[in-house]
């Protein structure tokens, strides 16, 4: 049972791969020194730098899924939101680990307030060429289609992906890749809440707007990098910001 002194945790852009073991080390501390005493996770996208599948071995994925198994065996809950890099998780992972994933849209009560949370990249609305390109790998005939490929020629594909979106975000204006304020308005109107919660920008802030009359909030959770985490922590007398170090040397 949780106890009002444990939090609810919200983090993203973890960005796991093989080639940034500091990052999973990183990730694995959190796990065993600070969610452990926390109520709830909430994981909102990328998770991974990407998902190919969830027959997808190549380290450090089942370490991170024995790592969550674990926590979420605890009772501690560990929620999931896909993000842009990881669409393609599925059900199989969540059986592995015990993680519940969410709607691309999910409102809950935190502490009494409505809260939306998204992974963030449906608000940067102004990127029209990913936006075409969520729309297409989001059905249910482009995923099948991918997933029907041998592994070996998905890691293949996935390695040319990353870099065309590299080059990508390279040529695009800065503003472009951020979100699209009248898109944070309306969506935030749409679910009819006062705060919202997301990742993908990699720009870590709390946005106040007025909105009918009334001020509300966006806040935008910090990317991972080798060194430390930026960890939105909230109690019911409110939120602080936790700032996680890596203890390799």
């Amino acid at each position: 049972m949780s106890s009002p002194n444990q939090p609810i945790l919200f983090i993203s852009d973890l960005h796991l791969a093989f080639e940034k073991p500091k990052i999973t080390q990183l990730f694995v501390n959190f796990l065993e020194n600070v969610a452990i005493n926390a109520s709830a996770v909430y994981i909102l996208g990328d998770l991974f730098d990407v998902w190919l599948g969830d027959d997808d071995f190549m380290p450090p994925i089942n370490k991170i899924k024995a790592q969550i198994k674990r926590l979420t065996s605890k009772g501690v809950k560990v929620y999931l939101q896909l993000g842009n890099r990881d669409f393609l998780i599925g059900a199989k992972f969540c059986q592995q680990t015990g993680i519940i994933l969410l709607d691309e849209y999910t409102v809950i009560n935190l502490f009494g307030v409505k809260t939306l949370l998204m992974h963030g990249d449906l608000l940067c609305t102004d990127d029209l060429a990913y936006q075409n390109f969520r729309q297409k790998s989001h059905t249910q005939a482009w995923q099948q289609n991918v997933l029907s490929k041998p592994l070996i020629l998905r890691l293949m594909a996935a390695k040319w992906y990353r870099l065309r979106s590299f080059w990508h975000k390279k040529n695009q204006m800065l503003d472009i890749m951020d979100v699209n304020q009248q898109t944070v308005v309306n969506t935030m109107q749409r679910y009819e809440v006062t705060r919202l919660i997301h990742g993908h920008t990699h720009r870590p802030a709390m946005h106040e707007l007025n909105l009918e009359n009334q001020t509300v909030q966006r806040f935008v959770l910090s990317a991972w990098n080798h060194n430390f985490a930026n960890i939105l922590s909230w109690y019911p007398d409110g939120y602080k910001i936790i700032h996680f170090k890596n203890n390799l040397t």
